[in-house]
């Protein structure tokens, strides 16, 4: 009668052990982590008409990548988990990207030598969905001999969204390396490919794009109020000019349009300038693209602490750490 007496009282406790972890771990795990600040940085590769591979350019391809024009991002962000299969992310990122025909094999575009660099200033808000979450935390009582589960926040998550981006190209002579923030030329006061000039193509573009991010990542727990992730995110835009390249060559002595030194010498910076003259090809009309590859951390900022002692309401139920 004790053995099964001490069996029930076995049965009840463990059942009650495992109705706590189950109720804390798997039902309400995911709201204690509903507001988080999150930092980081990491690569930016840029895909529009110049540089590239050795072969025929391909469109939106990570085939054409040019690894040798690989710049830098920072970013801020604030992450809102509103569901525990949805969050919700503003962004802002600062950085900058370059390409150049000095670095491509191709004969055609390393004949062309177009060369750019541009500050790259962009604020996106994505909607995530989480595609698969591990989230638990360990035994909340530390009873010697009881082994309890351990701490885990593991996620796998898509998003997509909408933002703007600002970027300015500039560039240099002769596939110079000049400094971004203090030297170069600004290229769109110059109307390279004749925007708003007689017989040019079209007006000059703007500064500023809307951007689509398209992503998905990889975030771990490294503690109960810090995260580590890896981002993957692909950015199309709605502009052909941030590497100030696009359409046609335009020429100013055959359009008969008056034009300073730079104006001249930055619509065909070839050396070979006569094997490119007003008309001829200079990009297509396919619009650019860039990608961020990024490290970041998220502090959880829900509770100003939950690992410290402190204790938390939570719907009827006083869980301790």
């Amino acid at each position: 009668m004790n053995k099964i007496l001490g069996v029930l009282v076995l049965f009840f406790i463990s059942s009650g052990l495992y109705a706590q972890f189950s109720n804390f771990n798997t039902q309400k795990n995911w709201s204690m982590n509903k507001k988080e600040f999150v930092f980081g940085g990491g690569s930016t590769q840029f895909l529009g008409d110049l540089g590239g591979q050795s072969g025929i350019g391909k469109d939106y391809s990570l085939a054409d990548i040019d690894w040798k024009s690989t710049s830098y991002n920072f970013t801020i962000a604030f992450r809102y988990r509103f569901h525990p299969n949805f969050a919700t992310t503003s962004s802002l990122n600062f950085g900058a990207y370059k390409a150049s025909d000095f670095l491509t094999d191709n004969f055609f575009r390393n004949k062309r030598q177009i060369n750019i660099k541009s500050t790259l200033l962009s604020f996106s808000q994505r909607f995530e969905y989480i595609v698969f979450a591990n989230e638990k935390v360990g035994k909340r009582n530390n009873i010697p001999g009881l082994k309890g589960m351990k701490d885990k926040n593991t996620q796998v998550y898509v998003f997509s969204g909408a933002g703007l981006a600002y970027y300015e190209p500039r560039s240099g002579a002769n596939g110079s390396n000049f400094k971004l923030y203090k030297e170069g030329i600004k290229l769109r006061p110059l109307s390279t490919e004749g925007q708003g000039k007689p017989g040019g193509f079209g007006d000059s573009y703007k500064s500023v794009t809307a951007i689509i991010p398209f992503g998905i990542g990889y975030r771990v727990g490294i503690s109960r109020m810090w995260r580590v992730a890896i981002e993957a995110t692909y950015f199309k835009t709605f502009t052909d000019y941030m590497d100030d390249v696009s359409t046609e060559y335009y020429s100013y002595t055959i359009n008969n349009t008056t034009a300073s030194t730079d104006q001249i010498f930055f619509s065909n910076p070839s050396e070979d300038w006569t094997s490119f003259t007003n008309g001829d090809k200079r990009g297509d009309k396919q619009k650019d693209a860039f990608f961020y590859v990024n490290l970041t951390f998220a502090k959880n900022v829900t509770y100003k602490s939950y690992d410290r002692g402190k204790a938390i309401k939570w719907r009827g139920v006083r869980a301790k750490f």
